[in-house]
């Protein structure tokens, strides 16, 4: 059973308001830049947990430390504007196969969240009871990519690429890597779940969706997709458990303070 495409257009990314409120039928997805300055770097740091600080510590670039602890950061002070506690004194847990959570969040309305961040750049996403699931690249021009389509893609998905023409192939390829991605990250099963055992659209203009799973037929029904807009050179893809949502952006912290 193939699931309905939400059709709307990507909101556009606006400066949060000073009260964040998220209802069940919402989804928010923030962007920030991982790129900060010295005096910031050592704030989020802080704020990190022990196992956090030692992971930052087992980056060999310094960069790479860098963006890592803004990414854990800023996740903290976000997630935190929702539960109206200090971001240091938030606690995470983790799924077998990775997935981090809130630690001692449960029941309906628990807030569900996922992130992404490639090359400086970092995408936020969070709900409430429902699972999430965000993934983002930068288009590279250096990757084979229809060699790496034959390998992880699905029949179909190589069949569709194959079928457009040279100069859109790139994209496309990108577009669908994003959106397998992001649907692997919020069933939170890992490399458990082979990519090419899933459909997922493509095609410029052709909206997001999952169209087809080969396990469950119906599986497919429970989710839907949504393309985002976060940068350019960038291509991003959201997955989100079940229907009827409302999707907005913010810009971590502030448009007028912080571009991409």
């Amino acid at each position: 059973m193939k699931a309905a495409p939400i059709t709307s257009p990507v909101p556009p990314w606006r400066s949060p308001p000073e009260t964040l409120v998220l209802g069940c039928d919402e989804v928010h997805v923030w962007r920030a830049t991982l790129d900060q300055t010295p005096s910031q770097i050592q704030s989020f740091l802080h704020n990190l947990a022990a196992d956090e600080q030692a992971r930052a510590e087992r980056f060999y670039f310094e960069r790479d430390r860098e963006r890592f602890i803004v990414a854990r950061g800023v996740l903290r002070a976000i997630l935190s504007g929702y539960l109206n506690r200090v971001p240091e004194c938030l606690s995470f847990c983790y799924s077998s196969h990775g997935k981090p959570a809130l630690a001692g969040e449960s029941g309906g309305d628990a807030i569900r969240f996922n992130v992404a961040h490639s090359h400086g750049v970092a995408l936020y996403a969070v709900t409430r009871g429902r699972e999430v699931g965000i993934d983002l690249e930068r288009i590279s021009f250096d990757l084979a990519v229809a060699e790496i389509a034959e390998r992880f893609f699905s029949r179909r998905e190589v069949a569709m690429l194959r079928t457009l023409p040279t100069e859109v192939q790139r994209q496309a390829f990108f577009r669908c890597w994003t959106r397998k991605e992001a649907y692997i990250k919020a069933r939170g099963e890992g490399l458990s779940l082979p990519l090419d055992q899933f459909d997922v659209s493509l095609a410029p203009g052709e909206p997001a969706a999952v169209l087809g799973t080969q396990q469950d037929p119906s599986e497919a029904s429970r989710w839907a997709l949504q393309e985002l807009a976060p940068a350019h050179g960038y291509i991003a893809a959201l997955a989100v458990e079940g229907h009827g949502w409302r999707l907005t952006c913010w810009q971590w912290p502030d448009t007028r303070q912080q571009s991409i």
